[in-house]
C-alpha cells in the first residue's frame, strides 16, 4: 500500500517541512477576503501576529485557513491562538472550538497565488 503524503503536512519520518508551501480555500467563511478555490502561498516556521491569515489544525483534524485575532490559552494552560473567520455567518472558528494552541497553527498565508496574486500582508479585519 503506497502513502500518500499530505499537502503541507511534515513529510513522514520526521523530516523538517520546507519553508513554503500552499493552500486552498474551501468554503465561505473567510468572504470578502479570500474565495472558494483561492491557491494560497503559506509559509511554515514564521511568527505568527494578531491579523494574520493562517493555516491552523481544529482538535477534530481539521484544516482550516482563518484569521489569528489574539492571543488565549487552551483549557490545559498551553499558549494558544484566538481564530476568527472574516465571515462570522458562515463556518467554524474559535467560537464553536476555542483557542487553537501554538503548534496546532501550522502556517501563515504570504499572499493569494490564484487567481489574482495580492502582495503583501492580507487585510485586517475590524
Amino acid at each position: 500500500m503506497q502513502r500518500r503524503r499530505q499537502r503541507g503536512l511534515a513529510p513522514a519520518g520526521g523530516a523538517p517541512r520546507p519553508p513554503f508551501g500552499t493552500a486552498v480555500v474551501r468554503g465561505r467563511s473567510m468572504l470578502p477576503t479570500l474565495r472558494e478555490g483561492d491557491l494560497l502561498l503559506v509559509r511554515h516556521g514564521v511568527r505568527v501576529r494578531p491579523g494574520d491569515l493562517v493555516v491552523a489544525r481544529f482538535p477534530d483534524g481539521t484544516l482550516t485557513v482563518k484569521r489569528a485575532l489574539e492571543r488565549r490559552r487552551t483549557r490545559a494552560g498551553a499558549d494558544a491562538w484566538w481564530l476568527v473567520s472574516d465571515n462570522p455567518d458562515e463556518g467554524v472558528d474559535s467560537r464553536h472550538r476555542g483557542p487553537v494552541a501554538d503548534d496546532q497553527v501550522l502556517a501563515v498565508v504570504r499572499l493569494r497565488v490564484w487567481p489574482l496574486p495580492r502582495l503583501g500582508r492580507p487585510r485586517r479585519g475590524p
